[in-house]
């Protein structure tokens, strides 16, 4: 990179003691500096990129205040901290976060003890650092303070609205720091959007009622229960003279804000002032995600992990995907176009990830037929189960690792009553450099269980737009479509939209010495080893397309079971109960009793990596399939 910066101050920082020992005058510096070298690293090594930006002089306030590690700072959802991993001793390895075998890329309790808790998936941050307050509370560590940082489209979640109402009501002295930028990935919506950016209170007032506060507990004429009486009369006339109602300090928790965010040494003044107080308190805070990097201040969404770019300029280095197929997310994008077209009962509903799944496509054609629920992903399959009830079909787009979050909805909500909403399991399997809070590792697993359920996942692109046409014609009840992140293998992705019938496999290719059963796109994985393994004299290898994990074809496999003693599974899904234990119970109920082994997800939490390298990691890569395929023939 040319003009390298130059880091007077952050070159002294290895830990927050370092940061400790600066005077306040030169935090504004610090975030500078900090704030370049986080360009300067993600320009080459891509990562998440405009959240970091925005968080840089909370950081510093917050490390420069508190006593960390000691003191408990918890991040919700890892996007933020990348500054919090380079002021906490991982600056020098910084240039191998997110690699496979490099730090992680959300904070990890594993990796440094300055990370109090893992923070892949969004809203928890309150609900677990009430819990860490609580515990030193009854530890009798009274000097102890915690913070949660969540963000305004982390509070969409209702995991959030949970751990808010028991700290209203849980002795605690939690910090709660809204980090409030009016976006998530995608523009936040919803009210609580609205209300953060309309609230307001008086600073003066705070102070005052703090000193007032402090001075009637001296002088014992206010005690705990005296004093929550106060604070809900305190509220009342604040309401009045405000003509608002303030939502948290109508749960009895303190509120302070909204302050500049960008304003490192206001900031730090006000969590000193603020980190004593009793009971629980909000602070918050307006910022601007990409802040300090003006292609990501205007662009944030296409900023949130925006690859490889020019420092200086802000052009992104984009690769050249002219002739290659298309990602299996935008073919579900157009193909969700073209059935919606054709059938008005058919809306879109994505929790806070249109642009990511490609719901956006649908937005920009029928807005008034797509919704974007806010990081709620219990709510969106509610929600679609109830539109599906009274006639609509919903097409649910949820990540798979997030949609384990939403569980119960799916069983309570959605299959007991047999509901049409059709459930698209965007990023199945594993999904690279985000590691094991994002890999889609359990779906197959968890659903497989359920009643009512048709369970499914496409070879390619053609199967993908075949499916999403099965689904939304009559009397499907509630249908599951798995397919992974990234790109398939048809460039003419194109084809007519047909019927495939439910619970039906293909036989792709007879063969007598093996019968190897996949399902989804590692099947065209396994459909390579197979030929190579072939290409050995006397090698004969049958290959089927199960397609359908729910229900199995039974006609299939019983041909299968009947004909061949060794039956290779492969999935891209966790082995413990996934297709291959589906396979096993088939064979055992029937009585065949072929010997049978299975590839897939092993039963680890996978580290992060790029794709290829985590797929050859599990043997479930080209060269993994073929190993073991030659070693069950030979």
């Amino acid at each position: 990179m040319k003009n390298e910066p130059i880091y007077n101050l952050l070159n002294t920082i290895n830990y927050p003691d370092d940061l400790r020992r600066l005077d306040v005058e030169q935090l504004p510096e610090v975030c500078s500096e900090l704030r370049q070298d986080i360009i300067k690293e993600l320009c080459c090594n891509p990562g998440h990129f405009a959240a970091s930006l925005g968080t840089v002089e909370l950081t510093v306030a917050l490390h420069y205040v508190y006593n960390t590690p000691y003191d408990r700072i918890v991040w919700d959802v890892g996007h933020q901290a990348y500054g919090h991993k380079i002021l906490t001793g991982r600056r020098e390895a910084f240039s191998t976060n997110r690699k496979f075998g490099g730090i992680r890329p959300f904070p990890s309790p594993e990796e440094s003890e300055y990370d109090t808790f893992t923070c892949g998936h969004a809203s928890n941050s309150i609900s677990a650092a009430l819990g860490m307050a609580v515990a030193a509370a009854r530890k009798g560590e009274t000097q102890r303070h915690v913070v949660a940082i969540i963000g305004d489209g982390s509070m969409s979640g209702g995991l959030a609205f949970e751990g808010l109402n028991n700290a209203s009501t849980t002795p605690n002295n939690l910090l709660i720091i809204l980090n409030d930028n009016d976006m998530a990935i995608d523009r936040s919506v919803g009210g609580m959007k609205q209300y953060l950016f309309n609230l307001t209170t008086s600073n003066r007032y705070n102070q005052l009622r703090f000193k007032l506060s402090r001075m009637l507990f001296k002088l014992g004429i206010l005690n705990e229960e005296r004093r929550k009486a106060l604070i809900r009369f305190g509220n009342s006339l604040k309401s009045i003279a405000a003509q608002q109602q303030n939502i948290f300090e109508g749960m009895n928790i303190r509120y302070f804000g909204p302050i500049d965010g960008h304003d490192v040494k206001n900031l730090a003044r006000v969590l000193h002032d603020i980190k004593d107080l009793q009971g629980p308190k909000i602070l918050h805070l307006h910022t601007i995600k990409g802040k300090g990097f003006a292609p990501a201040e205007e662009h944030a969404t296409e900023w949130h992990a925006p690859g490889k770019f020019d420092p200086v300029t802000g052009e992104r280095f984009i690769a050249n995907t002219e002739g290659m197929p298309p990602l299996f997310q935008e073919v579900f994008g157009h193909t969700l176009v073209e059935l919606a077209e054709a059938n008005p009962k058919i809306v879109g509903v994505t929790p806070a990830m249109p642009s990511g799944c490609s719901m956006n496509i649908l937005m920009e054609k029928m807005p008034e037929r797509a919704f974007d629920v806010g990081i709620a992903e219990g709510h969106a399959v509610t929600f679609s189960g109830g539109m599906a009830k009274d006639g609509m079909l919903p097409f649910c787009n949820i990540y798979s690792s997030f949609m384990q979050r939403a569980y119960d909805n799916m069983i309570h909500d959605v299959a007991i009553q047999n509901l049409p909403v059709i459930l698209c399991l965007d990023r199945a399997g594993l999904v690279g450099e985000d590691g094991p809070t994002h890999h889609g590792a359990f779906d197959m697993a968890y659903l497989r269980p359920i009643p009512n359920l048709t369970i499914s996942s496409p070879m390619d692109e053609h199967e993908l737009r075949r499916l999403m046409y099965t689904a939304q014609l009559p009397d499907k009840g509630p249908f599951v479509i798995r397919y992974p992140r990234g790109r398939g293998v048809v460039v003419d992705w194109k084809c007519p939209l047909e019927e495939i019938p439910v619970g039906k496999g293909r036989k792709l290719k007879d063969g007598d010495d093996l019968a190897v059963i996949t399902i989804g796109p590692i099947g065209n994985t396994a459909a390579r080893a197979i030929s190579r393994a072939e290409s050995e004299p006397g090698k004969s290898i049958a290959h089927y397309d199960l397609r359908f994990l729910k229900p199995l074809d039974e006609e299939l496999l019983h041909e299968i079971g009947r004909k061949h003693q060794r039956i290779l599974t492969i999935e891209d899904g966790i082995v413990k109960g996934g297709m291959g234990s589906a396979i096993l119970e088939f064979m055992a109920d029937n009585e065949y009793k072929p010997t049978v082994k299975r590839i897939g997800i092993p039963n680890i939490f996978v580290e992060h990596g790029s794709v290829a390298e985590l797929y050859h990691l599990c043997g479930m890569d080209e060269e993994g399939i073929l190993t073991k395929i030659k070693e069950f023939i030979n």
